[in-house]
């Protein structure tokens, strides 16, 4: 992931957004008088950094000078054609009479939330709403409106926090599709399980002298994300005649999720030995220029750039980054379920992890020859949309005690394969970016990747970055054709490699 700087824009109330979801926001009252009508959602509970945005309104692109006349969550939502969901949702979460009730309620409502994503996604009935079918970020919104609304409700029987914190994760994992991956047994088919990720970024930007609102960045969106709706569920056929079964998942794109287990939870399942075993894991997140990456090494080290929640476990120091012998926090380190260790150890999970995607075969598939170029795009042979490169740099600290840096393999080759063989990490070195950097990209990759080999398999594991969707003709509009044609474009040519890896898996 490529991480510009970040500036935080000004908000307005995000009461607004909630209210016009249909939602009652008057002080909640006894438990009698709370109905399905919604005045259980009158608390004025802090929300998350990412629940904040709601209410977020960007300038008029004609008139910068004056606000549009809609937050910009309300017209991705309204904008994918999810505008009834919150209502609905909170009739159904006011009226439940119980944890038991309301914890299989957030299950049920998060999968529906996935499922009519990827139903949009993929053109499966009538698609409503006037934002393009390919779009990923009502699902991003509509996922976040809820969240708010279980932050502020209040039930009319006794709830923890901690029981209030597992509603609100229950409903994230489910609405990303986490819940719902099912594969076929049997030897003949092929199985592949990839994740894309939530937009980010979604701070500063281009602005414009009207109060109130904030940067341009609001509107980003994540291709990788775009592909995992485009892709879930769907099957192709394998160049042997084998059908594979493609399942697919979102990320957040923050640490604190990533702690938690997240990825493992998910794909780990899918790695333990039983039918429904994968043959391919593959992470996919967004990068820069016209360029798809596949990257080589995957690094531990974390934590330098914020999520969308603002959590930077590894910050710089003084400019100086800092070294995981001294904070713990600058390494990720695997929860205790999935074989976390007791006490942290810089080789214990170890400092790099490779990829063992079929990189000769992915570049070769020459995936970009059928995808329509999109305006603006860099790539130096127009017979293809987007290059396939071998992404083999890294930097690391040769001393693990010291903050000198080194980069090795930069740049990264440009044919495949390269006159001269890469180099790999030193032994005993600690790592400080992968070729995904050190970002959550970065993160996915390691952790897939880790998994793979506490699993003991052999299969294709390994990271894609695409290039950058974020290409806008216009300043301020919600969308426009030519940041659909870079997302289309993105979306094809990934699903094509995805399709290349299905057909190399074992």
């Amino acid at each position: 992931m490529k991480i510009p700087s970040i500036r935080c824009g000004a908000a307005v109330g995000v009461l607004a957004v909630l209210a016009a979801t249909g939602v009652s926001l008057g002080a909640a009252g006894p438990a009698s008088a709370r109905t399905t009508a919604g005045p259980c959602i009158g608390s004025t509970a802090p929300l998350s950094v990412e629940e904040d945005r709601l209410s977020w309104v960007l300038p008029d692109n004609d008139d910068p000078s004056a606000p549009q006349s809609t937050s910009f969550a309300a017209q991705m939502i309204e904008g994918g054609g999810f505008q009834a969901y919150g209502p609905e949702f909170t009739r159904r979460l006011c009226g439940t009479p119980s944890l038991k009730a309301a914890t299989e309620l957030v299950k049920s409502e998060g999968e529906a939330l996935w499922r009519a994503a990827v139903a949009r996604a993929q053109r499966k009935g009538r698609v409503t709403g006037t934002l393009p079918y390919s779009d990923d970020r009502p699902l991003y919104w509509t996922r976040l409106q809820s969240t708010a609304t279980l932050r502020r409700w209040t039930p009319g029987f006794p709830l923890s926090t901690t029981q209030r914190s597992a509603l609100i994760t229950t409903y994230d994992r489910a609405s990303r599709g986490m819940f719902d991956i099912r594969f076929p047994a049997g030897k003949g088919v092929r199985r592949v399980i990839m994740s894309g990720f939530d937009p980010y970024t979604l701070d500063g930007g281009t602005t414009g002298s009207a109060p109130g609102t904030v940067g341009n960045n609001i509107r980003h969106g994540n291709p990788s994300g775009a592909t995992a709706l485009a892709l879930d569920g769907t099957t192709y056929k394998t160049k042997d005649g084998r059908t594979a079964y493609v399942q697919a998942y979102t990320l957040p794109v923050n640490y604190t999720e990533f702690g938690q287990g997240y990825l493992e939870d998910t794909v780990g399942p899918f790695m333990r030995p039983g039918p429904q075993r994968v043959d391919a894991s593959i992470t996919v997140s967004q990068a820069g220029d016209s360029v798809f990456d596949l990257e080589q090494w995957n690094g531990r080290y974390h934590g330098v750039s914020p999520g969308n929640d603002h959590s930077q476990p590894c910050p710089t120091v003084g400019g100086v980054p800092q070294l995981a012998v001294d904070d713990h926090g600058c390494d990720s380190t695997v929860v205790d379920r999935w074989g976390g260790p007791k006490t942290f150890s810089l080789t214990d999970p170890p400092q790099w992890t490779t990829t063992t995607l079929p990189i000769a075969q992915m570049i070769r598939a020459n995936t970009g020859a059928s995808v329509a170029r999109p305006p603006g795009d860099e790539w130096p042979d127009p017979s293809v949309a987007f290059g396939v490169v071998w992404h083999t740099n890294y930097t690391e600290f040769p001393d693990c005690s010291s903050t000198q840096r080194v980069t090795r393999n930069s740049p990264p080759p440009t044919e495949f394969p390269p006159p001269t063989a890469p180099t790999p990490p030193d032994p005993g070195s600690c790592s400080y970016s992968g070729g995904g950097g050190n970002y959550l990209s970065n993160e996915s990759a390691y952790r897939n990747t880790l998994l793979r080999d506490r699993m003991g398999l052999h299969i294709p594991a390994g990271h894609i970055h695409t290039p950058d969707m974020q290409h806008f003709e216009t300043s301020f509009k919600a969308s426009d054709g030519t940041f659909d044609a870079w997302r289309l474009a993105i979306v094809a040519q990934a699903s094509n490699l995805i399709h290349a890896v299905a057909d190399n898996a074992r």
